[in-house]
């Protein structure tokens, strides 16, 4: 398996703080388990659809066996309902980091979301905290009104920041809206100030898993086949319930979790089985495709110091 590793920092005095990344189906969960045995680490999810409750086959969250060979830490972290930016994510990480370090144990960050790896090492603006409250009266709000209305609200109130999302990035809105409340400023003027580094005694050691292609393809196909035999039409279809009572939300970010829609077509009778997998399969190659991407030219092509990449097997 290809293996691109980043030494963002080399400090060898510094709190070394593991970042592993790469395309879904990679084999990043496995490697974050490796340096866990090894560093007598704790895996902290940076994965986008793993930090909710709901659909934990789909969204490969870690097995039970997985759990027991090293402490995992925001999976299954919020309820379907809650918006999470790489914002949010970044608030939630840093005190989490923070304890583990307290504890001698090391970090590992692991997940295929970009935007939450760059959040962390890059640094965020300077926004204060957003009280909790007001967090909950945004969700709210936005659920009461739907995402078409709830953006033409932001956009009254912040024209800039509604521009620049669609009406159906609902954390992108959510957390525009909660930082307008809170602070009475646009989070376009707070991106406008220098970013809030990490601690200068954290060192960033990255792994970006980039499997060739027709392994990573084969990867994605099987993954989802055994999704499928172990219990993932069901855990579509107890979903899709929630959300016809009403539990959850009709617009959350799960209900764009790989497969979802597909394998619900067929719950539905709209199409087969065999079509729906197929679909599932291409849909989840197409992301992976897309992450890689997103990896090579935002992390592995700016500001990496060619002789301290390297590539293993």
């Amino acid at each position: 398996m290809p293996r691109i590793m980043v030494k963002k920092r080399q400090d060898t005095d510094k709190q070394t703080i593991y970042i592993i990344g790469g395309p879904t189906a990679s084999g990043k969960s496995s490697r974050a388990i490796e340096i866990a045995q090894e560093t007598n680490g704790v895996i902290i999810n940076c994965d986008s659809m793993q930090i909710y409750d709901g659909l934990h086959m789909l969204t490969a969250q870690p097995p039970e066996e997985d759990l027991k060979k090293a402490p995992h830490l925001l999976y299954s972290a919020l309820h379907p309902n809650e918006a999470c930016s790489a914002g949010n994510w970044r608030e939630m990480v840093e005190p989490l980091i923070h304890k583990v370090i307290g504890q001698n144990k090391t970090p590992i960050i692991v997940g295929g979301s970009g935007l939450y790896i760059k959040a962390l090492t890059d640094g965020l603006s300077p926004i204060p905290d957003i009280p909790q409250e007001v967090r909950d009266a945004a969700m709210i709000r936005q659920q009461k009104l739907g995402n078409p209305a709830f953006h033409e609200e932001l956009a009254k109130r912040d024209p800039v920041m509604a521009a620049r999302f669609h009406p159906f990035h609902t954390a992108r809105l959510v957390r525009a809206w909660e930082v307008l409340e809170a602070t009475g400023k646009s989070l376009a003027e707070w991106q406008k100030l220098p970013l809030i580094a990490p601690p200068d005694n954290w060192h960033f050691e990255i792994e970006v898993i980039i499997p060739d292609r027709p392994i990573l393809h084969q990867r994605c196909n099987d993954r989802f086949v055994w999704m499928v035999d172990n219990g993932a039409l069901d855990e579509v279809e107890s979903f899709a319930k929630r959300v016809e009572r009403g539990e959850i939300h009709h617009n959350v970010p799960l209900l764009k979790a790989l497969g979802y829609r597909e394998l619900l077509s067929y719950i539905k009778g709209e199409i087969s089985k065999n079509e729906s997998i197929e679909k599932a399969q291409a849909r989840t190659r197409q992301y992976a495709k897309q992450q890689i991407t997103w990896f090579k030219n935002q992390l592995l092509n700016k500001g990496i110091d060619k002789e301290t990449a390297k590539k293993t097997t």
